[in-house]
């Protein structure tokens, strides 16, 4: 079949699944409360369904007091007897995937089960909305007529059973059925390379003589990739080397301090940018209109979904936890899931706040564990990213990385906040710099800003100008780079910054 006719006929049938999210933009709470009983039906056999009698669960309010909120370390050791190969455990079909996730650099992973079909229902699902949404707001795209430059992990194989462990995006490229392979570049043996600046060569040889239409991955590492690829061919530009790319497709990290970077490599053409909401746990949202930071929830990919306001989200014995229909908007919540693949009621650590209850929209605000609330300034994701864009805009500053973490209350002193930001060239005036960004997130935060009040609670924060390549190369030390590794960002405590600052100094 002729490009030009497989495009017509590919994006006519992507656009057929519109209707289908029609419905549960129609039908939010009815399409949750369906899933929620059809989990609980394929689950009912299992262990976890015989002990907690999903059999008997006829409305939410039984599955709400029935099952507990869990976390990572209550279903450890089921997720470890399902990797030495036991089924039936919290879900019906055998599992034999597992998405290694760490979130930070911190050593202990946790490994996330994948069924088919979380595979099928939820993340090539996403994939396939992806492309429908895009089209659908892009009438002339060409997306089909080239190749997707995906972005992805490494791949390994647990030894002990037949069971497999890597990043999400490998175990997602590992199983990709043959239509999806053949739109994307690099090869499977390329992107699955566990040798990450060997894979940079490997993807950059592979993939200059293709004719590339779309991005896919993490910002950060994207950038890395996008550099190189720079440096190998000596242009000044991407869209020298691959004219016809139209989107990009990233998610992962928030994408505020890369905008303008990437618009500076993409410069001559107007790349379109499209987020995505995605874990190891599933699929959970993507932007469904252009120039929009706001994503639709997905409501009909195996995921069902409950919140915990986030003011109530450190109380273990008393959270109050409510389901999608009673959420308030621009209320920041922690999110629970219970998915298909067998995570029942778990929490996930992120938080969103709603813009939108009809459809439901999000904006994801940051971790329930990555944020600065050490003077109850409650400085999270959001607030930080949108102030450090701020800032550097002024500024014309390029930020690489950052972290930043509290300087602790001492005799006379009072607390503050400490940033290690490493800028692509430094700014010439550091004070300035500082200045603004405490300016701007005393408007992004009220918390932040009353604490700053004189002075009394928060001094100005510190910046220490990291050098070149040190997050990078700290990275690397760890073994973390590429793939969903991400540097770990506001900390409440001092460990990630002062092993940097270390290595700064």
């Amino acid at each position: 079949m002729p490009i030009p006719l497989f495009n017509s006929v590919a994006s006519w049938f992507l656009k057929k699944r519109i209707h289908q999210m029609e419905l549960f933009m129609k039908y939010p709470n009815e399409v949750q409360q369906e899933l929620l009983h059809g989990l609980l039906s394929s689950a009912s056999k299992t262990e976890v369904g015989r002990s907690n009698g999903f059999e008997s669960i006829k409305h939410y309010a039984d599955f709400r007091n029935r099952l507990p909120i869990v976390g990572y370390e209550d279903i450890v050791d089921q997720i470890e007897r399902c990797r030495k190969g036991e089924q039936n455990i919290f879900w019906s079909s055998p599992i034999k995937w597992f998405a290694k996730s760490s979130g930070t650099t911190n050593a202990k992973s946790k490994f996330i089960p994948i069924s088919n079909e979380s595979l099928e229902d939820c993340h090539y699902k996403a994939g396939k909305d992806m492309l429908s949404i895009y089209y659908n707001n892009n009438e002339d795209a060409q997306l089909l007529a080239g190749k997707c430059l995906r972005l992805g992990g490494s791949s390994e194989l647990y030894q002990n059973t037949d069971t497999y462990f890597g990043d999400l995006s490998a175990i997602i490229i590992d199983n990709l059925p043959f239509w999806a392979e053949l739109g994307s570049t690099p090869s499977q043996k390329v992107s699955l390379m566990f040798e990450w600046e060997t894979k940079m060569e490997a993807i950059i040889n592979e993939t200059l003589e293709e004719k590339v239409t779309s991005l896919a991955g993490v910002p950060s590492w994207m950038m890395v990739l996008l550099q190189n690829v720079l440096k190998k061919t000596h242009k000044a530009t991407i869209t020298e080397v691959w004219p016809m790319v139209e989107v990009y497709f990233h998610g992962g990290v928030s994408f505020h301090p890369y905008r303008q970077q990437f618009k500076r490599l993409f410069e001559g053409t107007d790349l379109n940018f499209f987020e995505i909401y995605n874990a190891s746990e599933g699929f959970f949202g993507m932007q469904d209109r252009n120039d929009s930071q706001e994503l639709l929830l997905m409501l009909d990919y195996g995921i069902f979904y409950e919140f915990i306001p986030m003011n109530q989200s450190d109380q273990d014995e008393s959270e109050t936890i409510i389901p999608l229909g009673e959420v308030e908007l621009h209320k920041t919540y922690a999110i629970v899931i219970t998915t298909n693949a067998g995570l029942w009621r778990y929490k996930i650590g992120d938080t969103v706040k709603f813009t939108s209850l009809s459809p439901y929209r999000i904006l994801i605000t940051g971790r329930t564990k990555n944020h600065i609330n050490v003077f109850g300034e409650e400085l999270m994701i959001d607030n930080a990213e949108l102030a450090l864009t701020k800032a550097a805009k002024i500024m014309d500053l390029d930020i690489v990385d950052y972290t930043a973490a509290p300087i602790f209350m001492e005799a006379n002193m009072k607390g503050g906040h400490q940033w290690l930001i490493e800028f692509k060239n430094p700014p010439k005036d550091s004070a300035q710099f500082i200045s603004l960004l405490d300016q701007f997130l005393k408007e992004e935060n009220s918390d932040y800003e009353a604490k700053r009040y004189k002075n009394l609670t928060l001094g100005l924060p510190k910046l220490d100008i990291a050098k070149k390549n040190l997050f990078y190369n700290w990275m690397a030390q760890k073994n973390k780079l590429g793939g969903q590794h991400k540097v770990p960002r506001l900390s409440n405590k001092r460990d990630f910054l002062d092993e940097l600052l270390k290595i700064n100094n």
